[in-house]
């Protein structure tokens, strides 16, 4: 359903009328001369726009609010002494458990429990929302309209650009219209439904301020910002714009206060579209990357370069041995378009390079010697830190009696975590995986001896007893977690 938003526009202009009989004196004919010329010479006047009226959004809402879903996700937190299995005062890891500050025994702490929103893409049961909504959740449940509830299945989540897949079995689902952002202007009006503060089915209504942000550690996704209240809840949630299309998923807010104002930020549809195609498909996303550190061109940068205005991204550092590298790029060039598509702010650059499957070659058109040249690059692909390789050839498919499969860091890894360790954890399941360790764990030491090596850390598992002792690293933090084989 349609809702019109009616303009009124005018456009005053003036006009001057001048009249001069065949016998009129020269005289008077030239004193009127600089009047007119004057009034030839001054500007046009600017057309006067008249908003006229208000959208009315019930139509909307009535016809796509019922494909608007809550999707609630509980999550199993660890207890107060971070992992550590009960141990009876007998056990020799009791003492060792004590004496760096972890409870013995376990505390079971109540689940975790967040809720956010979602919106129904297939009649069949596929759901969008936020990969923050479902991240750790053991079990999602998500509950439609008419009060029935389901329990979800992840397909996938993509942390770089915050989207998840759900799934759930119905049928017969009321789905919203999937539109185009790359229409949007400033200043149109926008809607979002969600549930705030756990207020289902709750509408909030705006303008889009602004397209193309780019925010601090989310390079690969162009935001639209709007001033759309959006709380606590509505994460995840369609941003409609008003012929009833959905054109983002809403995400983050700027705040002070942690709760709204007057700042929102939405994923693209057609991004989270892209997202869900390859989470579907595949269960990751690939995304390209030609290896470059760059910064934004400044006015003084650009007067330095001798560009005729602030524009592109400058290349700061390039990396050895990576595309760019092999392609020619050098530090100080400054790229000014991928395949045509103008770089006008450097936070463009990574997100229209991440778009370009790997193993495609792009042109780069860059600015270099105060005159444009292009280069042929051929895109590698973009891998998560820390990167998941091939597991060791010693690790065996059931990663060992700890439920572990550990390999080395990369150089460039360890450089990039800044961490001393040498191994990472590559896949967690059983035990190790009911301790709370996950991929991208880095393993320091096993019952407080360092290992440096996959074969040195099964040497130190075989020798250990029933419970083994893990120092690991995550997101800077050291910290000991016990795993109990129960062999």
């Amino acid at each position: 359903m349609k809702a019109a938003l009616r303009w009124c526009s005018s456009v005053v202009a003036a006009a001057l009328i001048a009249g001069c009989g065949a016998d009129a004196p020269v005289a008077q004919s030239a004193a009127r001369a600089p009047a007119e010329q004057a009034a030839q010479s001054a500007p046009a006047p600017q057309p006067v726009i008249t908003v006229s009226g208000l959208p009315d959004f019930t139509p909307l809402v009535e016809a796509y609010g019922r494909a608007v879903v809550n999707v609630t996700a509980v999550a199993r937190r660890p207890g107060r002494d971070q992992g550590a299995p009960e141990l009876s005062p007998d056990d020799p890891l009791y003492e060792f458990f004590r004496r760096f500050g972890f409870g013995v025994p376990r505390t079971q702490q109540p689940p975790a429990r967040g809720e956010g929103s979602g919106f129904v893409i297939s009649p069949d049961g596929y759901i969008l929302t936020n990969a923050h909504v479902v991240d750790g959740a053991s079990e999602v449940t998500v509950r439609t309209t008419d009060r029935r509830e389901y329990r979800a299945r992840v397909v996938g989540q993509d942390g770089r650009t915050d989207v998840a897949v759900l799934k759930i079995d119905a049928a017969d689902l009321p789905t919203v219209r999937i539109g185009d952002p790359t229409g949007l202007k400033a200043g149109e009006w926008v809607i979002a439904i969600g549930s705030p503060f756990g207020f289902d089915n709750s509408v909030t209504a705006g303008i889009v301020s602004a397209t193309a942000r780019t925010l601090a550690g989310d390079a690969y996704t162009p935001f639209i910002q709007t001033d759309v209240a959006v709380n606590p809840g509505n994460s995840g949630g369609p941003l409609f714009n008003l012929q009833g299309e959905v054109v983002g998923i809403n995400s983050q807010i700027y705040s002070r206060t942690g709760g709204y104002q007057g700042i929102s930020f939405a994923i693209p549809i057609d991004v989270a579209m892209h997202v869900k195609e390859a989470l579907v498909a595949h269960g990751r996303v690939q995304r390209g990357r030609i290896g470059v550190v760059i910064q934004e061109v400044n006015q003084a940068l650009a007067d330095s370069f001798k560009l005729s205005r602030p524009r592109g991204a400058l290349v700061a550092e390039v990396d050895r041995g990576g595309p760019a590298a092999r392609a020619g790029v050098k530090a100080g060039d400054v790229i000014l378009a991928v395949d045509g598509r103008e770089i006008e702010r450097s936070g463009e650059l990574p997100a229209i390079v991440a778009g370009i499957a790997p193993g495609t070659e792009a042109t780069l058109t860059i600015w270099r010697d105060r005159s444009e040249r292009k280069l042929r690059v051929k895109v590698g692909e973009l891998e998560d830190a820390p990167q998941v390789a091939a597991r060791d050839a010693s690790e065996d498919e059931e990663g060992g009696k700890l439920g572990l499969a550990v390999r080395p860091l990369t150089g460039s890894e360890r450089l990039r975590l800044r961490t001393q360790g040498r191994l990472v954890v590559e896949r967690a399941v059983g035990p190790a995986a009911d301790a709370g360790l996950r991929p991208g764990d880095v393993l320091i030491a096993v019952n407080d001896a360092q290992v440096e090596s996959v074969a040195q850390f099964r040497e130190s598992v075989d020798r250990s007893g029933p419970t083994v002792a893990l120092l690991i690293e995550r997101g800077g933090t050291q910290t000991f977690v016990a795993v109990r084989t129960g062999s």
